[in-house]
């Protein structure tokens, strides 16, 4: 089992910055792929960034190239969402996820993750 915890939503203004962080438990994290999504409301849940287990390859929406970088520190069991030059549509709760097979790589696919934190509120204004 695997527990995820974000951190490091907030309000800010269009063009400024934000830096996510998911903190999680276990000792296999440094075996999944990690991925953030993220859902606006009345919106699905869309895919954001993912990563692999190692942090070798990297994976963004065509939405956030550019502008977001995710990264992990498998030392720490964290892994960060960057996220510069921000818009007003990138408003959104903002979900850290863990693809539940080890070794696996990085994913768009909502269905292949098997573990979800809570989700933390990242508000652009403009």
């Amino acid at each position: 089992q695997v527990q995820l915890v974000e951190s490091g939503g907030g309000l800010v203004q269009a063009g400024g910055s934000l830096r996510l962080s998911c903190a999680a438990s276990g000792r296999t994290f440094s075996r999944f792929a990690m991925g953030w999504f993220r859902q606006a409301p009345g919106k699905e849940r869309e895919f954001v960034a993912a990563i692999n287990w190692s942090g070798g390859s990297t994976y963004y929406a065509d939405s956030v190239k550019g502008r977001f970088t995710i990264s992990r520190d498998n030392a720490k069991n964290t892994v960060h969402l960057q996220m510069n030059s921000l818009k007003p549509e990138d408003t959104a709760v903002y979900y850290c996820a863990a693809r539940g097979t080890y070794f696996s790589g990085s994913s768009s696919n909502t269905a292949e993750y098997d573990y979800w934190g809570q989700g933390t509120q990242v508000t652009v204004s403009s």
